[in-house]
């Protein structure tokens, strides 16, 4: 059975809830990625700020990058997945919650994020047509 753990991007870099918005941006744009898990200081998983977030939230209500934190745009609890669940599970956690982003957790500690990306390269063609088709679907 493949696993969260055989298909997650391992190593997720977290950005701390104590950091600017400016910080958090530049840190995207080095990994290349358009999101990042938020991390308290227990370097627990506390939130996920994305790009579009730092643009909807931020910057189009004229508030400054350099002095808003990732904390400020952590909202609720994020869903995860556990690094031993199988597709199936992962598949429909984030078709349920049209999420394109799921971080993986072992040990109440983030090990790894999944994206729409890591479900193209591991998964059949069928599965992964039918995960986008559920998460863009218009409700």
């Amino acid at each position: 059975m493949t696993t969260a753990r055989d298909i997650m991007h391992s190593g997720a870099t977290c950005v701390q809830e104590t950091e600017t918005l400016v910080d958090a941006a530049r840190r995207m744009h080095d990994l290349d990625v358009g999101a990042l898990p938020i991390c308290g200081p227990d370097d627990r998983l506390h939130g996920i700020i994305t790009d579009r977030d730092i643009v909807l939230k931020c910057l189009a209500r004229g508030k400054d990058p350099k002095t808003m934190t990732a904390g400020e745009l952590s909202q609720g609890k994020p869903f995860t997945i556990s690094a031993d669940a199988g597709t199936e599970q992962i598949l429909h956690a984030m078709e349920e919650h049209r999420i394109r982003r799921l971080p993986v957790i072992d040990d109440h500690r983030l090990v790894g994020m999944i994206s729409e990306a890591d479900l193209a390269r591991h998964l059949p063609e069928e599965k992964v047509g039918h995960f986008v088709e559920t998460i863009c679907a218009t409700t």
